[in-house]
């Protein structure tokens, strides 16, 4: 380890340094990043982004007395190593190791849990309006938000409404022009004409050259004009700073890579009381070329070379493509077909692969920007006017547009394709980006089509479906797959129309009925090849669409087999469980035959939030792993005999 940063166990040790020698901490903290995240993957580009703006807060401010949020969470490497974690670190988002995000349940420093992006002001507020409510006007509340994060509508209703609140705050603009791919909207370019203004900058420089005598030292003269800031930048663009006449005092942009320029800045604002927004540029990837060169591909690398940046690729045989390149694939085969055809997505373009359909349909294309509120009702609007839209939303982050869905879509019966990616656990991002819930909260939508894909065929049967649906004016509806890969080598089939709310029975058996939903039926499947060898032969029936249910085939199948065993990656409440538990109600009611009711039993996930780690591990510990399911069925067959 590098020779300052071995003696760096906390915070009072970071503060205990000169400040001339901060510059190769810095480097020392960047290297260590780079080593470990080669090894250990995780979110390299836009934490290599933060360091200096990391040591400065830290070193300026008394955390974690003075309260800090970050705000996408997946920049605090830096933060978790500078407050205890350093040796940790490389556990980072491994089974049972740190996670990769603030959590606060991990560490004092970690204030606010932000795994998803927008919330570290309205946060930040609450924690300001608190103190104040408590006399306390002396403590400092900081909240890091990026470019791509301030323009999510949350943030926006938080910062309209700070400064009628009269609080100590003070929120860093870390610009980097980028959040997962490229920032977009009018905020994006707002900050880009703020940050490239030639009449600015050229001005800025020129004063800072004369005023400090080519010394590059701040100064009392510099000092005074940097206070006056506010009203010179006013003047230069012809008209107010935005966040000035929202009542924030703007200082910036400045460079976000000078680490004595951010502790001197930085201590002057601590000084001044009230509301501030400080605007700083960083560049995403900062120090390794490769993550400088390609922002996107490197926001979460994997593991590659840390000295050269080469990112490392497995040799392997032909494998099945993964579930998002099958929905990117699929769709652009619509859109060429079918000039109505849209995609839409909340700054997830490359996560979910409609990049495809983007590089041949530019303007049929529409990322949103991290909006998944707007996503959805902007679907909506589309669907009126006889577009076909398919919007996808990662399952997590449907959780936001959830009123969307409800008042705008479902109520108003609009034909809006919902395409949930990384459905169930997704991994090392843990409990704030695992697809848990979906399932729950969707089926109890009127008016609304549920379905997930066994394997990548049947996600281009739902997809051309839906796209069929839609053409038909018929009511909304829900495709969800899981993050990863599927499990054809030969995938891409001719899309058939599959009769909406009908499943499918897959393998016929013995006493035991195993019904799943989605692509762990294929987990399902080969327990029960395993099982047929010990003379264990359950029934398979894959459910496919959760709303409608297929009804009619559970009422023949509930006369053949006596247990029922529910399978899937949903949330154990409200899902796949609770609806044929309630569909054995109604016939129970209905019929009056309870003596010849299937026993239920079921295999979901637990009701608690599951934390992060490889999925091997996760579905050893949720259940959902070959073995697990395979005693089940065994204790479930030997219940009947």
């Amino acid at each position: 380890m590098s020779d300052l940063l071995s003696h760096i166990e906390s915070v009072e040790d970071l503060r205990k340094l000169p400040v001339n020698e901060l510059p190769k901490l810095c480097n020392e903290l960047r290297q260590f990043i780079i080593e470990q995240t080669s090894q250990h993957p995780g979110h390299l580009g836009s934490s290599l982004g933060v360091v200096e703006l990391t040591v400065a807060i830290h070193y300026v401010f008394d955390t974690p007395n003075d309260k800090l949020i970050w705000d996408v969470g997946h920049q605090a490497y830096c933060h978790k190593i500078l407050t205890g974690r350093k040796d940790q670190f490389r556990t980072n988002r491994s089974y049972q190791g740190i996670s990769g995000f603030p959590r606060r349940e991990e560490s004092e420093f970690d204030t606010f849990g932000t795994g998803h992006s927008s919330t570290s002001v309205s946060a930040i507020l609450g924690m300001a309006v608190a103190a104040k409510m408590e006399g306390n006007m002396k403590r400092n509340h900081i909240a890091v938000i990026g470019d791509g994060a301030i323009g999510g509508g949350m943030a926006f209703e938080a910062m309209n409404q700070a400064p009628y609140r009269d609080v100590n705050m003070l929120v860093i603009l870390n610009d980097n022009k980028i959040s997962i791919d490229k920032s977009t909207g009018a905020m994006s370019k707002y900050l880009l004409s703020i940050t490239t203004s030639p009449a600015y900058n050229r001005f800025k420089s020129r004063l800072w050259n004369f005023f400090t005598f080519r010394t590059n030292h701040p100064n009392k003269v510099t000092n005074f004009f940097s206070k006056m800031g506010n009203s010179v930048k006013g003047w230069l663009f012809g008209g107010s700073n935005w966040f000035q006449s929202l009542g924030y005092r703007y200082f910036g942009p400045a460079d976000g890579h000078d680490v004595v320029y951010l502790v001197k800045t930085l201590r002057d604002l601590k000084r001044l009381p009230g509301l501030k927004l400080f605007h700083v540029l960083t560049v995403k990837g900062k120090g390794l070329e490769a993550a400088e060169q390609n922002q996107t591909q490197y926001h979460a690398p994997g593991k590659f070379n840390p000295d050269t940046g080469e990112i490392i690729k497995v040799e392997e045989k032909s494998q099945p493509p993964k579930y998002q390149d099958v929905f990117g694939n699929t769709i652009l085969e619509f859109a060429r077909q079918d000039e109505k055809v849209v995609g839409i997505t909340p700054a997830m373009a490359t996560g979910c692969s409609l990049t495809i359909m983007d590089a041949v349909y530019p303007d049929r294309v529409f990322d949103v920007g991290i909006a998944e509120q707007h996503a959805v009702t902007f679907s909506a609007g589309l669907a009126t006017e006889g577009y076909i839209p398919f919007c996808n939303i990662y399952s997590s982050f449907l959780q936001r547009g959830y009123d969307q869905v409800i008042h705008d879509v479902a109520l108003q019966k609009l034909p809006v394709i919902f395409c949930i990616d990384r459905a169930g656990l997704v991994g090392e991002d843990g409990a704030t980006h695992h697809g848990s819930f979906d399932l729950a909260f969707l089926r109890c939508i009127p008016d609304l089509i549920l379905s997930s894909p066994y394997d990548e065929h049947e996600l281009r049967n739902l997809m051309f479906t839906a796209y069929q649906n839609a053409k038909n004016k018929g009511l909304p509806f829900v495709i969800r797959y899981p993050r990863g890969r599927g499990v054809l080598t030969d995938w891409h089939n001719d899309p058939q129309l599959l009769p909406i709310g009908k499943g499918r029975m897959m393998r016929e058996g013995e006493k035991v009925l195993l019904l799943t939903l989605g692509p762990l039926g294929n987990n399902v499947a080969k327990v029960i090849q395993r099982l047929e060898q010990q003379n264990i032969k359950p029934a398979h029936f894959d459910v496919r669409f959760l709303k409608p249910l297929d009804e009619d085939a559970l009422e023949d199948l509930a006369k053949q087999y006596p247990i029922w065993i529910t399978v899937e990656d949903g949330t154990e409440k409200g899902g796949l469980f609770s609806e044929i538990a309630e569909f054995l109600d109604r016939r129970d009611v209905a019929s009056n035959i309870s003596a010849t009711q299937p026993h239920l039993l079921h295999i979901a996930l637990p009701d608690r939030f599951i934390s992060h780690g490889d999925i091997p591990n996760l579905y050893k510990e949720v259940g959902f792993d070959e073995d697990s399911i395979a005693e089940v069925v065994k204790k479930a067959w030997q219940m009947n005999e």
